[in-house]
């Protein structure tokens, strides 16, 4: 989840990101502010003063301790570009960090989200050479616990049968999975994107079967579901149909991450 504190495109301040989660009964939050560094859009800002953060970030933890609310683990999303490894690094290795997402929201040098250029990319192409991208991502880089919303690619393109499948890219998911198992990250399922695909009456809703199954078949193991709530009405976003839906796949359990340690998650255990 984002606070408008320290994410730029967030709106819910972290008193209403508390309320709403105690609301909703969810115990574990990670706060996961995003950090993109040489963001190409220069009239947006996606980096924060990691030392104010870090300052401020005890203070939400009391508050939510003192009302009762969920535990607040501090994290980040680290926007990767293929020229930011070594600042990548430094900014983890700054704070004590819970939860450490990495994410690829600039493709072919433009923000995802602002892209003209992308829903113009035939589907497979656009596909395959996004998980390409993530599968360097991954391998390049050790200082992460989870790879972000792999289907990021998909979120804004308006065609209601597009959706990102294994089949479209199946050596670009197997090198991603075989990256990720090797150095024990996690796989995040971000419901914000089912949400998105929900919203514009999309043919495909759940994330593709064949992802999940695949992921599990390499021996994947480390799952975890992320609302990516900016605002405190997306909080909990879709957890129990995604939770049942996964379940429904052979998934077992799902983790959520403090000290940079994955954490097997009791609030899905009904699911599974």
């Amino acid at each position: 989840m984002h606070t408008a504190v320290f994410s730029s495109d967030a709106s819910q301040t972290p008193e209403e990101l508390i309320k709403s989660a105690k609301a909703l009964g969810i115990k574990h939050v990670s706060v996961t502010e995003h950090f993109d560094m040489d963001y190409p859009h220069k009239d947006e800002c996606f980096v924060f003063d990691l030392e104010e953060y870090g300052k401020v970030f005890p203070s939400w933890r009391s508050l939510s301790e003192k009302v009762g609310g969920p535990e607040l683990n501090m994290g980040i999303e680290i926007g990767w570009q293929p020229h930011l490894n070594d600042r990548i690094i430094g900014t983890v290795n700054a704070l004590p960090f819970d939860t450490v997402l990495l994410s690829a929201h600039v493709f072919r040098g433009s923000e995802i989200f602002y892209s003209t250029e992308c829903p113009l990319i035939p589907r497979k192409e656009r596909n395959k050479e996004y998980i390409s991208l993530l599968a360097r991502m991954a391998r390049e880089l050790d200082c992460y616990d989870i790879i972000a919303h792999y289907d990021y690619i998909n979120r804004y393109i308006e065609d209601k049968d597009s959706a990102v499948f294994y089949k479209d890219c199946p050596e670009e998911f197997d090198e991603l999975f075989d990256v990720l198992i090797k150095k024990d990250k996690a796989l995040e399922i971000n419901t914000s994107s089912i949400d998105k695909q929900i919203v514009k009456g999309s043919s495909y809703i759940m994330p593709d079967p064949d992802i999940i199954r695949r992921y599990i078949s390499m021996g994947g193991k480390l799952i975890t579901i992320g609302s990516d709530a900016h605002k405190s009405d997306r909080i909990g976003l879709h957890f129990e149909k995604t939770a049942k839906y996964l379940k429904s796949l052979g998934v077992s359990e799902v983790f959520y991450y403090k000290n940079r340690q994955p954490v097997s998650d009791p609030e899905f255990s009904d699911y599974f």
